[in-house]
């Protein structure tokens, strides 16, 4: 550690989990799995479990059966053949054939013992992916474009500034220690794919004239972030040449190190820090760690895809495309995951990309390959043409796994999309987003139509429930979704969400997306039709 925790001058301010971390760091427990490996998991001890996470392993739930919850970092998504192989054979031998693509471009494993932990760790580095710090008080998977360096739309291929900046931080004890998650976005695209409101930090393209020459760069979003309180990311006055990018990062993470709150564990994130400096004292203390930068250029943000590519398309090489797959609410097997390398491999050069809306690309495919390649059976599932709810359906671990989800979300968010294919039509995609807690790992407040799972108490007992949340987006007017009032019981959920959808068909306007429409009637005529709809299903 080459830094001062400076925070540690003021214990009284410091909650439980900064004394722990200032104890031991997180990168530390890399060596205890091991021994636990050795040693079992009843020796493992109450504190450890919280450093785990530093390793990307989470206790799964119930916590005292013994199994875990590992997340590997895919940064920018970007995965060969090769490494989706040994993610299969780790799902086949340890995971219970079961796989989860994360809304961070990331792939989690269940079921695994504290005794195969280290064959996995070993597994992974052989083909040069990680789980260490996919979790933990440091900075987490970097997301981005999963067409970097093959998108038409990039200003420039970012491929090698995430590695660069992931290679900065992982394993860094310099970082290791931080008031909280850290999250970085990095996208060349201007459509937004790498979410760059709702991320700690966040470059999106942009370009500035200096000294005559038009530079591709980078602007710069600090302070976003979702879970009970969300904030949307503030931009910096600030433009940053590529090679400056992990100069910006790296004084970035150091405010936030340095700065951030450590007293309240709620109350860390750097969102909170942005919130009470504001963009332009941020500013002023980046500029004194990393220099001089320009100011803002021309921002080329032009819309936001929210993470979507499925179908077929044209990848900026000539005579190549890339054809993106709906994974229902992210979740494949692990056999799945073995034949889509396979195809990666007989209809392209091995080349997968994970998306934080939870699918897969399977990328630079000859022209000429693209209909065999459409024709095999795994397509019939993941498929490039998903069915219309199904295609924009996004869900949380849940309690299935998740020890803070409150009910199941996984399966429900799979069922309501289905229900939805089959008794309505709709032109216009409309994204749904189902978590199970407000931590919000399912990105509900950036949704169309959001879902946070609740129980209450009835006649019968404790039932779970929901809260709908209408009218999120990210991009232009930027905004998060509002909560209707009134619980929703799980078995009811169904039925109540066809009508609002039907509401919203019924009245809009010619082309207007669910967004505009939330916009321009606002959340009462929602509100008076679920409370319509609660009145009918309580009577």
């Amino acid at each position: 550690m080459s830094y001062t925790p400076i925070w540690a001058e003021n214990p009284e301010k410091l909650n439980k989990n900064e004394f722990m971390k200032l104890e031991k760091d997180g990168l530390d427990i890399i060596q205890d799995v091991y021994r636990y490996a050795e040693t079992g998991f009843a020796s493992i001890t109450a504190s450890d479990f919280d450093l785990f996470k530093w390793a990307g392993v989470y206790q799964q739930r119930p916590k005292e059966d013994g199994y875990f919850m590992m997340r590997v970092r895919i940064p920018s998504g970007i995965l060969s053949a090769k490494q989706a192989k040994t993610l299969a054979g780790i799902s086949r031998d340890y995971g219970k054939d079961l796989v989860d693509v994360t809304t961070r471009q990331a792939v989690q494993f269940h079921w695994l013992t504290i005794e195969n932990i280290p064959d996995i760790f070993a597994r992974l580095a052989e083909v040069g992916l990680s789980s260490f710090e996919a979790c933990g008080d440091c900075p987490r998977t970097i997301v981005g474009n999963p067409l970097a360096g093959i998108d038409p739309d990039e200003l420039i291929d970012t491929t090698p500034l995430v590695q660069q900046i992931s290679d900065t931080f992982l394993l860094n004890r310099d970082f290791s220690n931080l008031p909280r998650k850290y999250k970085i976005s990095i996208s060349a695209n201007p459509y937004n794919p790498g979410h760059a409101e709702i991320n700690d930090l966040a470059f999106v393209p942009a370009v500035k004239v200096i000294d005559g020459q038009e530079v591709i760069g980078f602007h710069v979003w600090v302070g976003g972030g979702l879970s009970a309180k969300p904030f949307l990311a503030k931009q910096l006055d600030v433009f940053v040449k590529p090679e400056d990018v992990v100069k910006v990062a790296i004084g970035v993470t150091t405010i936030f190190r340095d700065c951030g709150y450590r007293e309240k564990r709620h109350h860390a994130r750097l969102k909170f820090l942005m919130a009470d400096w504001g963009p332009e004292k941020f500013k002023e203390k980046l500029i004194e760690l990393v220099g001089e930068l320009p100011t803002r250029g021309e921002d080329k943000t032009i819309g936001w895809n929210a993470g979507y590519f499925t179908g077929v398309h044209e990848q900026k090489q000539e005579g190549l495309s890339y054809v993106g797959l709906s994974v229902p609410v992210g979740r494949l097997s692990g056999a799945e995951l073995e034949e889509l390398a396979r195809l990666s491999e007989e209809y392209g050069d091995g080349s997968l990309r994970t998306c934080n809306s939870q699918n897969i690309v399977i990328a630079n495919i000859p022209n000429e390959k693209i209909h065999a390649l459409l024709q095999e059976k795994l397509l019939e599932r993941l498929t490039p043409n998903p069915r219309h709810f199904t295609a924009y359906a996004v869900s949380c671990t849940g309690d299935e796994f998740c020890n803070l989800a409150l009910v199941e979300t996984k399966e429900r968010m799979r069922q309501l999309a289905a229900f939805l294919d089959e008794h309505i039509e709709l032109d216009e995609p409309l994204r749904l987003h189902m978590v199970g807690c407000p931590n919000s790992c399912g990105q509900r407040q950036i949704a169309d139509i959001g879902f946070q799972g609740a129980l209450v108490k009835t006649e019968a007992g404790m039932k779970d429930a929901f809260d709908i949340f209408v009218g999120g987006k990210l991009g232009e007017n930027a905004k998060f979704n509002e909560k209707l009032k009134g619980r929703v019981l799980a078995d009811d959920l169904n039925r109540v969400v066809l009508h609002l959808v039907a509401f919203f068909k019924e009245e809009r306007l010619e082309n207007e997306s669910f967004f505009d429409f939330v916009n321009r009637v606002g959340t009462a005529p929602f509100q008076t039709r679920l409370d319509e709809l609660l009145k009918q299903l309580n009577a």
